[in-house]
């Protein structure tokens, strides 16, 4: 299953990073590690955040996906299931509109 995982870094142990030289060489270790289809990293609330598309084949892999944002960077890390266009094409919502219509 495709997953949009969005990580909010806290700012005081990211700035610690930075300041040390470490905030680049920790992401790059973070991104070859969970290998994202996609990868992003913006503002979101004033916090620095990472959006990441990854596949997870199953909730085991959450940890995995997780943690390295936790331990690194204090991050609040949240999943929310996304689709591409063939997926929705895939879902027949066309018979469940009928259906529920």
């Amino acid at each position: 299953m495709r997953i949009m995982l969005t990580a909010k870094m806290c700012t005081t142990k990211f700035n610690a990073a930075v300041r040390d030289g470490s905030a680049g060489m920790k992401i790059k270790q973070v991104m070859e590690e969970i290998e994202p289809e996609a990868a992003y990293f913006t503002e979101f609330g004033g916090s620095r955040t990472a959006v990441l598309i990854v596949d997870m084949p199953d909730a085991s892999k959450i940890p995995a996906l997780a943690e390295p944002f936790f331990l690194l960077f204090d991050a609040a890390v949240e999943f929310r299931p996304v689709m591409v266009p063939a997926d929705l094409e895939k879902s027949g919502i066309e018979k469940i509109g009928k259906q529920w219509a």
